[in-house]
């Protein structure tokens, strides 16, 4: 036999790598799609499930996520503070908030303006309603005029168009969840029809007629926070003590804290 009879033939098998499931990449790819949208699925249940103040910081971050971030590198308490609860912490200073409820309140404003210009009589209450961003939230005032177009003179009955503008302003406070105060202010005429009755006691009936009006037509009861009778301690034309425009009804709507700010029970 000759030499090439006797040679074992080399064969070179090239195996295709089908490589390891382990090794590859494409599934951990899947696998965080899911696990995100398990998360943001748990996120979301978790918020409609929360309280109010949950709801409001939640919105606030997405109004600010950068500011959130900044919080938390400053040493913020972040989603969580210790609490049985989970709280998230709002995560904008005080002062952003302060101007976001500011912002809130004067859009209200506006609403309630429109409401009352499409409403009957509007050309003589759109001039008497004004509005005042002041310390403790938002002031709506109703200025009487010398045709007594809210209170006759000496009285504490509200005229049927003066209600319905407080029913306009009553259905949007009561979408809120601030407090209200609600002021009685006069003019410098002294009460003297009845004996003990003055300027004190008329200007809190009037704040009180107004309070019902608005306790059965929007607000609720916890969100009466303060009646005030003024007499004419504090006149809105101090130049004019007998002015019309003093005599009055402030509306306040606090700031969400103020209660707590001031030691009131909600």
């Amino acid at each position: 036999m000759n030499n090439k009879e006797n040679e074992i033939p080399i064969r070179i098998v090239k195996k295709k790598s089908h490589g390891h499931g382990h090794h590859g990449g494409s599934w951990k790819v899947a696998y965080a799609d899911f696990v995100t949208a398990m998360l943001a699925l748990f996120i979301v249940l978790w918020v409609l499930a929360a309280g109010d103040d949950v709801k409001h910081a939640v919105a606030e971050y997405f109004q600010d996520p950068s500011g959130y971030m900044d919080a938390v590198r400053k040493g913020g308490a972040g989603m969580f503070d210790g609490s049985e609860r989970p709280v998230l912490t709002p995560p904008i200073s005080e002062d952003a908030m302060r101007q976001a409820q500011q912002n809130r309140l004067m859009r209200m404003g506006h609403e309630i303006l429109r409401e009352v210009g499409d409403g009957p009589h509007a050309e003589i209450f759109l001039d008497q309603i004004t509005f005042e961003i002041i310390e403790e939230g938002l002031r709506i005032e109703l200025l009487e005029t010398t045709e007594s177009i809210f209170f006759d003179i000496g009285t504490a009955k509200l005229k049927p168009e003066a209600e319905n503008v407080l029913r306009t302003i009553a259905r949007q406070i009561g979408q809120l969840p601030n407090k209200v105060i609600v002021e009685g202010h006069t003019d410098s005429r002294q009460y003297s029809s009845v004996v003990g009755y003055t300027n004190y006691e008329l200007s809190a009936d009037r704040a009180n007629s107004a309070r019902r009006i608005l306790a059965t037509n929007g607000l609720r009861d916890q969100q009466i926070l303060e009646i005030r009778g003024y007499a004419d301690t504090r006149l809105r034309n101090n130049e004019d003590p007998f002015d019309a425009a003093n005599r009055r009804i402030s509306i306040i709507i606090t700031y969400n804290n103020y209660g707590e700010n001031n030691g009131q029970q909600g």
